[in-house]
């Protein structure tokens, strides 16, 4: 039996986010909210989102572990009905964390489209490791494309990656079903290959309708809520951009580690990485060692310790050696 989470609505369009008191009516939830946002996101939505819901926002500073806590009891000792995270990545996940152990619904908010957490039921704290934790799906989404247009270019292209990433997550989902019968969802991994198809697609000119992205990585949200799991959205790239948070003393945004890894995946599955390449080119995001600020060797200490990362049956199963990982490396001119 699965248990499948979506969101049971969401705004997507130019001043959306004024929109937001009417969804939460429209969701029905009752009192005050606890707001979350950092000190750049609060001045760019977090002060609307305040003024719109008739409550104090609150900067998280700190590192989500190092504030989990504090943030579980304001929601505890306010008497607060739900939580709202506007911000990126870090802020969402927070927030997403936030809610579900303080047993709260939770509102998504996002100022950029860099990653596809922003509708999924998974979070993702770094410790030595990094940990995806299950958590509920946003009960609701509000995805303004003027404020998220307006966002660095970089967090776009990062997006724009990770969407694409999903093309050799499926096809080591598939080869999972293949080689170790593992469960395979078809509706799932059809709906995130979608989403990195129409991303591939519109690469030239996906910074001109943000909304292109904006639903890809919507979509690949409602994948992993169908999955029940990361698995449609999350492969071998994805654990090398994990083994690359790991070592790396300045690691690059995840979307673009994870872009860069597709490409490698892609050439290992005999799948079309000059496509995966191209398209990342397009969007702006890196597809070299050198564009991602991080050393040769680095990539192929990622490369060799990736499927350590986690227990999840990929195509580097169990484990490349440094010389097939910079051969590799060296023909996807990734080096």
């Amino acid at each position: 039996m699965k248990n499948i989470e979506l969101p049971r609505k969401v705004l997507v369009g130019d001043n959306a986010i004024y929109e937001i008191d009417d969804l939460v009516e429209e969701l029905g939830l009752k009192g005050k909210p606890l707001i979350i946002c950092d000190r750049t996101t609060k001045g760019v939505a977090g002060d609307i989102v305040a003024s719109e819901l008739d409550h104090k926002p609150t900067i998280l500073d700190n590192s989500i572990d190092a504030e989990l806590e504090v943030l579980k009891r304001k929601v505890v000792s306010g008497n607060l009905a739900y939580v709202v995270g506007v911000g990126g990545g870090r802020i969402i996940d927070a927030g997403k964390i936030t809610a579900f152990e303080a047993k709260k619904p939770f509102i998504s908010v996002p100022t950029t489209a860099s990653h596809d957490g922003i509708a999924s039921p998974q979070a993702s704290i770094k410790r030595d490791k990094p940990i995806s934790l299950q958590v509920h799906c946003p009960l609701g989404v509000v995805a303004d494309t003027k404020i998220i247009s307006n966002s660095p270019k970089k967090l776009l292209a990062s997006g724009c990656a990770d969407a694409i990433s999903n093309y050799t997550a499926v096809l080591d989902w598939n080869l999972a079903k293949k080689e170790r019968n593992e469960y395979y969802g078809d509706y799932a991994s059809a709906l995130s290959m979608m989403s990195a198809m129409i991303v591939m697609e519109y690469s030239k000119k996906i910074m001109d309708n943000i909304s292109v992205l904006i639903e890809a990585l919507l979509s690949s949200g409602v994948a992993i809520g169908i999955a029940g799991s990361s698995r449609p959205c999350s492969g071998a790239e994805h654990m090398f951009s994990h083994a690359l948070d790991m070592i790396c003393e300045k690691p690059a945004l995840h979307g673009e580690q994870c872009g860069v890894g597709t490409i490698i995946m892609a050439y290992m599955h005999d799948a079309d990485w000059v496509r995966v390449r191209d398209s990342l080119r397009n969007c702006g995001a890196p597809t070299t060692a050198k564009q991602l600020g991080i050393p040769k060797e680095k990539i192929i200490e990622a490369l060799t310790m990736a499927h350590t990362v986690r227990d999840r049956y990929t195509i580097l199963r169990g484990g490349i050696s440094q010389t097939k990982a910079r051969e590799i490396a060296s023909a996807t001119g990734v080096l």
